[in-house]
């Protein structure tokens, strides 16, 4: 089990500087034993108080992450377990207004066990009070970035953590919206693990203790620097001959030697950050998406890595796109897919709703979108992943409306038909270019833009 850290352990492990806020005006007038009248709960308050030094179970303020100046909200577990109430919820509503008012990324130091039941159904309004302040910030711009501690489970997982932009948690924490004396007794209890929400598409990373103020350092800082320019896009990689034929193109597109994602985003990015999941419960290993820093600026990135797009993929790719949106950043996406996944569990995946997702984030993206085809380009499910206007190709790929061995079957035609019928779809880089569907110049393909110029390619059968 992970470490339980206390509010300002948690603080110092991962800032420096920290000035914490003055304590806001109450929301109203305390009533002895609170708003229900529970008796005792003055006494409680002052125990928790005595023992862990804290007057509530957030402590709140500003400091620094590895140079970027953030509010920090940290939860006090030791101060009835992190629970919120009203005051609890001054306190963070606070912390939010400061950070529109200075334009401050949040960052919630998440551990609590839910709302406080010696505040009834007040405390557990806090947690719309709570999800109007995270909206306010969204729509500002401002990015949130949540760290979940041991534990984080019922209304501050399900608000401050869950709703946060990027979630990191420290291995172990038990996260979950139930919490372990409320679940199930028959319930895995391997399903309430901060690695279990990460393979489950909702956190992105498990981060140690060790490596944490570094690894929010980064983020901070990729999230914090918007962009109204354009990502220009990659250099070409592989071959630097255009296709002769489009069954050439085809062959080049789907050789496996060719460079992929990876290497693509390795080239392009000093310094990169992943998320991970669609927050629907799935990832997808064949779509890479973050942020990372190109030319001291920072761009976000959507990456097919040449598999069958899964809805989880179109759905994480629609996060990403979304959130740099929100901030600011610019977009690059790489296209490399023979098509999107078309087997029955796509389809009760809801394959096609994915997909018209991504489809209305780009169409609706008011941060400019750059895409490079890199590989196969197939489909839809390529198309949804590329932008309007300002799509390039690499020498070795395709775009194609459909398979060419698709296209012969559909037509009734023999199998020795197929090169003839990838010929016909014209779908080599020149061909797309003929057709005004790719840009194309020498930033590109240095020394090919003149081949790649509309009018210059040659015309298949």
């Amino acid at each position: 089990m992970t470490v339980r850290l206390t509010a300002r352990e948690a603080i110092a492990l991962v800032a420096e500087g920290f000035e914490e806020f003055t304590e806001p005006p109450p929301g109203r007038t305390a009533a002895t034993d609170g708003p229900l009248g529970w008796d005792g709960y003055d006494a409680a308050r002052a125990r928790a108080a005595e023992r862990t030094g804290e007057p509530e179970s957030v402590v709140c303020g500003t400091a620094r992450v590895e140079g970027t100046p953030a509010v920090l909200i940290s939860f006090e577990f030791g101060f009835l377990g992190g629970s919120l109430g009203e005051r609890t919820g001054d306190r963070i509503e606070a912390a939010y207004v400061h950070a529109r008012e200075h334009r401050l990324p949040v960052v919630p130091l998440i551990a609590t066990g839910g709302s406080r039941m010696q505040e009834g159904m007040v405390a557990l309004t806090q947690l719309q009070r709570v999800a109007r302040q995270s909206v306010l910030t969204r729509e500002a711009g401002l990015p949130q970035i949540a760290v979940l501690r041991d534990p984080t489970t019922g209304g501050g997982w399900a608000t401050l953590g869950a709703g946060a932009d990027v979630i990191l948690a420290l291995p172990g924490a038990q996260v979950g919206f139930a919490g372990s004396r409320v679940r199930p007794q028959d319930a895995d209890p391997a399903a309430y693990t901060a690695e279990s929400q990460v393979a489950a598409g909702a956190a992105d990373a498990v981060v140690r203790p060790e490596e944490l103020r570094a690894t929010l350092g980064r983020w901070l800082r990729l999230l914090t620097r918007p962009s109204a320019e354009p990502a220009p896009p990659p250099g070409p990689l592989g071959a630097g001959d255009l296709p002769r034929t489009g069954w050439d193109a085809v062959r080049r597109a789907r050789s496996s030697g060719r460079p992929r994602a990876e290497a693509y985003l390795d080239a392009y990015f000093t310094d990169r950050a992943a998320i991970s999941g669609d927050r629907c419960g799935g990832t997808d290993p064949g779509m890479l998406c973050g942020f990372g820093e190109h030319r001291g600026r920072t761009v976000a990135y959507a990456a097919q890595c040449g598999t069958a797009t899964r809805p989880a993929g179109y759905r994480t790719a629609t996060r990403l796109i979304r959130l740099a949106d929100r901030l600011g950043i610019p977009v690059l996406t790489l296209v490399d897919t023979p098509g999107a996944a078309n087997d029955a569990e796509a389809e009760r995946q809801g394959a096609g709703a994915a997909i018209a997702e991504l489809f209305g984030a780009v169409a609706g993206a008011r941060t400019p979108v750059t895409t490079l085809l890199i590989g196969e380009g197939g489909s839809g499910g390529a198309l949804a992943v590329a932008a309007p206007g300002n799509t390039w190709a690499t020498p070795d790929s395709y775009f194609s409306v459909i398979a060419p061995e698709l296209a012969a079957a559909i037509l009734k035609r023999p199998p020795e038909q197929t090169e003839a019928t990838a010929g016909q779809l014209r779908l080599r880089p020149q061909d797309l270019a003929e057709l005004g569907l790719i840009r194309t110049g020498d930033e590109l393909c240095p020394g090919t833009g003149d081949q790649l110029s509309p009018g210059t390619g040659d015309r298949q059968p």
